[in-house]
Formats: C-alpha cells, structure tokens, sequence
C-alpha cells in the first residue's frame, strides 16, 4: 500500500518557493557571508574608534572616570607648542619617507622585473626588512647609529671621510634624518614586491609594440609603464602614507620622541600623554587630531592618483 502525500498549503509552499529563490541570490548569499567580517570590524575597528573619539571630549585620566568637557582638550591643544611640533614632525617623516620609499621601491621593482639570475633568490632577500618584527629593526638601527659603537661612523672615520663619530640620535637634525632613513629602508620591500606584481601584469606586447614605433626606454616608461602601474601606484601609496602617518614602533624604540621632542610624532606623543602621563583624555584628542589628515591622505588617493585621463597619460 503507497502512502498518500499531502499537498503543501499555499503559505508553505510560497515560503519554501521564496527560499530556494534567496538561496540562488547571489546578492543575498553575499550580504550574509559579511555579516562575521563586518562584526568583527565593528567590534575591534568601529568601538575603539567611537571609545577615542568620546574620551578625547572628557577630562579622563588613568584611575579616574572624569567627565564630558567638549572640546577643550582641542582647545588646549591649539596652544601646544609640542603638539604643533609633533604635526610637523609627522609630516615631514611622513612626506619624505614616502617620497624615497616610492622612488627607491620603484627603482627596485623596475630591476627585478629583468631577466637577473637567481631571480627568486632575490625577491626573497628583498622582503627580509619587511618580514623582520618592527621593534628587531629597530634595535638594529639603534646599534648602527650608538654614539660611541656605530659601525657607520666607524667606517666613515677609518675612510678618512669624517674626524669623530656622528651624534646620529642626539643631534635634532641628525635624529630627524636617522629615523626617516629606518622607515625607509624598513618599507621598500613592500612597495617593490607591490609594483614589482603589477609590472608583471603589462603585456609584453605593449612594449614591444612601443619600440617598434621608435620610443626608446624612457618613453616607454612614461607612455605605457607608468598609466597601467598608476592604480597600483595609488593602492600602494595610500598604505605607504597611512603605515608612515600612524608609525609608532620603530619612533619609541630609537629615540622615544627625542631629542628635545625633534622626533615625536603625533601617535608617540599621543601615548606618551595617554599612558606615561596618565591624561587619557588629552591622548585620545590628539589621536582624534590625526583622523583628518588620514582621511585626506585617502581621498587624494582616490580622486586624485586614479584620474582615468591622467592613467592614460594625458596632463589631467
């Protein structure tokens, strides 16, 4: 005897026919794979930022709750000698940094994207400085540049270049200079390695195409390399101002801020008022006073550095 099947009901039968339809959404299926990643962002990128923006608009200090007070810590703030030396410092490590990290990872890139030997080999040792945890480089750096056992200065003095050894970290300018040079050398590798995988996404045929029409290699590089490389260019360059802006490592290892604060930047500063000096509430302001400038450094990228007309090699 065949067991009998009863008929769905109309309600049922819809919900199930409204199921299966979301199930082959693609749009839906997407929505609900973001929802972790999204929380995640929310919990550990969102809060701490909402948590900053609210502490830097109250008086709170370590062991104390403290209270709302608007914007007088970023009106004190306007009157802080050192905080206006800090954004000055930020800027000139992050600008000059920048600027020799793109040249000199552009520069490598260009080279290990010939036929080298041990090419491989190569491209390994070129991501060492970035592979190395922060704080180890830093160490590094901070024996090369000791006032009394640099290996530099040594090298200078024994070649007859200089008399006595270079103050690296005591001396402002030289501590300015020191740290720029660190930050360098630590973040070519990851614009190298970067550029280095978009050249290898330009047909060859383009180039071969160029040569053939009489340009020779500077042309080359400017009419057809440097169009196609110019989105990678604006990725990378935004994570390059981004990374040197909010740097914090490689500052407190070498020089703590110093000499005479020639080397704070407005994250160390912000910690060194937030936790040594116990004023959270002024930390987290100046915190705060850094989001405009990063924000900045993220529109330039996108408005400015992926102009379809400039990609092509047009003036604007």
């Amino acid at each position: 005897m065949v067991a009998e099947t009863r008929p769905l009901s109309g309600a049922t039968a819809y919900r199930r026919s409204l199921w299966s339809r979301l199930m082959s959404d693609r749009n839906f299926l997407g929505f609900w794979f973001m929802v972790p990643a999204a929380a995640i962002l929310l919990l550990f990128l969102a809060w701490p930022l909402i948590l900053g923006v609210w502490l830097s608009m109250t008086d709170t200090t370590i062991g104390r709750a403290g209270q709302f007070i608007g914007l007088e810590n970023f009106a004190w703030l306007s009157d802080d000698s050192v905080f206006w030396l800090s954004v000055f410092n930020t800027f000139l490590y992050t600008v000059v940094a920048s600027i020799l990290k793109f040249l000199l990872g552009l520069w490598l890139a260009l080279l290990l994207n010939q036929h080298l030997p041990f090419k491989a080999l190569l491209r390994a040792i070129v991501l060492l400085p970035w592979i190395v945890p922060t704080v180890l480089s830093a160490i590094a750096f901070w024996w090369l540049y000791d006032s009394q056992f640099s290996i530099l200065s040594w090298i200078l003095v024994e070649a007859g270049i200089i008399d006595t050894y270079i103050d690296f970290l005591g001396d402002m300018d030289n501590a300015r200079a020191s740290v720029i040079a660190a930050n360098t050398w630590r973040g070519i590798p990851f614009v190298a390695i970067t550029l280095l995988a978009g050249l290898q996404t330009i047909s060859p045929s383009l180039h071969e195409a160029a040569t053939i029409d009489g340009a020779n290699s500077w042309q080359r590089f400017r009419y057809v390399t440097l169009p196609l490389l110019t989105p990678i260019i604006a990725v990378v360059m935004t994570f390059s101002v981004l990374f040197t802006f909010t740097d914090f490592q490689l500052i407190y290892v070498l020089t703590r801020g110093g000499p005479l604060n020639a080397t704070h930047l407005m994250a160390t500063l912000s910690f060194q008022r937030a936790i040594p000096g116990g004023q959270l509430g002024e930390g987290a302001a100046i915190a705060v006073a850094m989001i405009p400038f990063l924000l900045s450094a993220i529109l330039f990228s996108y408005f400015g550095l992926q102009r379809r007309r400039w990609q092509q090699g047009g003036k604007d």
